[in-house]
């Protein structure tokens, strides 16, 4: 394989610019990243032109784009959706489940990982999101999809190999059978569309869930926990991960569903090395304005892309319809962070969470030479 030699721009790396940056790959594997300085004669010089040299991104929860969603199950849905994102940056993806029956899940892990063997493949891992919600958190996914955890069905799912990140609702009856199975996997162990408590959470917490998906988006909050539990009042999903510092979570950056103080608010109380950015994108990216199913395209449900967001029936927002490419713009301009923060959060951080930060994430010796 030929030598890469990116130069003319600023290197991010997860604490510093280097100006002047010299990245040299070769193999497909970085070999150094310095400021200025020669280069080999040999390589294929890449000029960055006065811009930026970045590390790919990494999306740990994403549903589809380019009018296919990875619930779709087949291999064409799969490979169009990983190659419509990597056209926002994201060079390492996890596809990740809606709610739906057995069957469809596991053709959407077939033909995950039939994809995954591709040369080119960006798929790190799935992400079995769905369909272990709770009833009342349940949002754009289909109700009728939604189910308690059951051993004999998810253990299926995890004998498929390729499950990286798991998630339950911490209040479902079997929910920490469900966090130690996936613990074994060495997953990363999430509670998403939950409606849990604190102490629910510390149940989760101690079988070892270190993550909630999607900040603010289908989770508990005090006055939730209230209405369902009584008084007194109890901590929430929100207090529990801000609290835990072993705890991270990740927004949605697309300037719809997060207001900038809530995106500043999620930045300073976790720091870029707990907060990741995802995409929760549908199949919509990069498609008109329109009506498309979110899931499954025969039996998934019914929402509304705007062009700037999806929005289910009933005026509910219905997860993002951009690139992980808006996400790192909206998070820059709305926040304090730093460049080398906000990429770090969406590229290091969440590498680091699933447990693939040592070949890719950031610009460092060795690693992968994903590279915008």
């Amino acid at each position: 394989m030929a030598t890469l030699v990116f130069t003319g721009g600023t290197a991010i790396t997860p604490d510093r610019l280097i100006e002047e940056a010299v990245v040299v790959c070769r193999d497909g594997k970085i070999v150094s990243v310095k400021s200025s300085g020669k280069h080999p004669k040999d390589g294929q010089v890449i000029d960055a032109r006065g811009g930026y040299i970045s590390p790919g991104y990494v999306d740990m929860h994403v549903h589809g784009g380019a009018g296919a969603d990875f619930m779709d199950g087949t291999t064409e849905a799969i490979r169009k959706a990983c190659q419509a994102h990597a056209r926002h940056g994201t060079t390492t993806i996890f596809p990740t489940t809606t709610t739906g029956s057995p069957a469809e899940i596991h053709a959407m892990l077939d033909a995950c990982s039939q994809v995954k063997q591709d040369q080119q493949s960006t798929i790190a891992g799935v992400h079995l999101y769905g369909p272990f919600f709770a009833a009342d958190k349940v949002g754009c996914h289909a109700e009728d999809g939604r189910r308690d955890p059951r051993p004999s069905e998810y253990k299926r799912y995890f004998d498929s190999g390729i499950i990286a990140i798991a998630t339950c609702a911490a209040e479902l009856p079997g929910a920490d059978v469900f966090y130690r199975m996936a613990k074994r996997q060495r997953c990363l162990i999430t509670c998403g569309h939950s409606n849990a408590s604190w102490t629910e959470m510390g149940r989760a917490y101690a079988a070892g869930m270190r993550h909630v998906d999607h900040f603010w988006c289908a989770m508990s909050s005090v006055p939730s926990i209230r209405q369902r539990l009584g008084v007194p009042m109890q901590g929430s999903m929100n207090e529990f991960v801000l609290m835990h510092e072993e705890m991270s979570t990740e927004v949605i950056a697309d300037g719809c569903h997060l207001a900038p103080e809530l995106l500043e608010f999620a930045y300073r109380m976790k720091g870029a090395e707990r907060l990741c950015l995802v995409t929760d994108c549908n199949r919509a990216l990069d498609m008109p304005p329109g009506e498309y199913r979110f899931g499954n395209q025969s039996e998934g449900t019914y929402f509304t892309s705007d062009g700037k967001v999806g929005w289910a029936p009933g005026g509910s927002l219905a997860s993002s319809v951009v690139g992980m490419d808006a996400m790192v713009q909206t998070m820059k301009k709305q926040t304090s962070a730093s460049l080398p923060e906000v990429i770090r959060m969406a590229s290091l951080t969440p590498a680091e969470r699933t447990g693939i930060a040592d070949r890719t994430g950031s610009l460092q010796r060795g690693k992968i030479a994903n590279i915008l």
